[in-house]
């Protein structure tokens, strides 16, 4: 297996094939990940432990998506089983998959703790509106949110290759973060069209959705539209998660990798 180099235009084409691939099995891609959202949020309802565990999840659950839409291209209709696929490929790859997702989890925990500290104080310091909850123009809170979304940055870099690698090929979970990280950086013009790429669908939606509303009935058709739809975009931005590995990674005779 070995690197692949692809050119800036590949972005928007992994963006694409997420929404053909999609749009051939929306049913099944978009209960997949209703399904992986109701574990994950259900899971962290659990006190103390609850939101460390749903975080070492993540990495098994975004490889199940994938596994899903690997599937889906072949024509296959994935079944809710895909999404323990994670853990279905002997018990070397369950435990390294399970190490990966405890880094990912001290990963994810270090970044809120530097972000809250680097923000200037701790939850406590977020102001709160009437009902406790957190105001969206406290300055320590917007502060709080940049900082998490600039660390958050090489936290997803190691782990955007790192669960494929781990799965498929059996690397080892500290050497899969270490490739990850090198695919993303030579692939990162790809990487950045295909950011902006599902940002531009996402923006054009909205706008849909507000022509939408401002003909049907206003605010509350666009409230009562929002989520599914945002839902559904979300499933398929995670099913074109799948194409920036396989394109990434090539075996040694030129051959996909997935």
């Amino acid at each position: 297996m070995r690197l692949q180099r692809v050119p800036a235009r590949t972005g928007w084409q992994w963006v694409r094939q997420g929404l053909r691939t999609f749009a051939r099995q929306p049913l099944a891609m978009a209960g997949l990940f209703f399904l992986f959202i109701l574990l994950v949020s259900v899971l962290a309802l659990v006190p103390v432990l609850g939101a460390p565990l749903a975080l070492a999840l993540l990495p098994a659950a975004t490889l199940g998506i994938m596994a899903a839409t690997q599937q889906a291209e072949r024509g296959r209709f994935p079944m809710p089983t895909v999404l323990a696929s994670a853990f279905a490929a002997g018990r070397e790859r369950a435990r390294a998959m399970l190490l990966l997702g405890a880094l990912y989890a001290l990963g994810s925990l270090l970044v809120i703790a530097l972000a809250t500290l680097l923000a200037g104080g701790g939850v406590e310091a977020l102001g709160t509106g009437e009902e406790g909850r957190p105001r969206l123009d406290d300055p320590v809170l917007v502060r709080n949110l940049a900082w998490q979304a600039v660390l958050y940055l090489p936290l997803g870099l190691l782990f955007w290759h790192a669960p494929a690698l781990v799965h498929w090929h059996g690397v080892p979970p500290v050497k899969a973060l270490f490739f990850s990280l090198v695919a993303c950086w030579a692939n990162k013009a790809a990487l950045t069209v295909f950011i902006l790429g599902w940002a531009a669908v996402f923006v054009v939606v909205a706008l849909v959705l507000v022509l939408l509303g401002s003909l049907l009935g206003g605010a509350a058709v666009i409230q009562a539209l929002l989520f599914p739809v945002a839902s559904l975009l979300s499933a398929a931005f995670f099913t074109s998660l799948y194409y920036t590995f396989r394109d990434s990674f090539v075996h040694d005779d030129g051959t996909p990798v997935a």
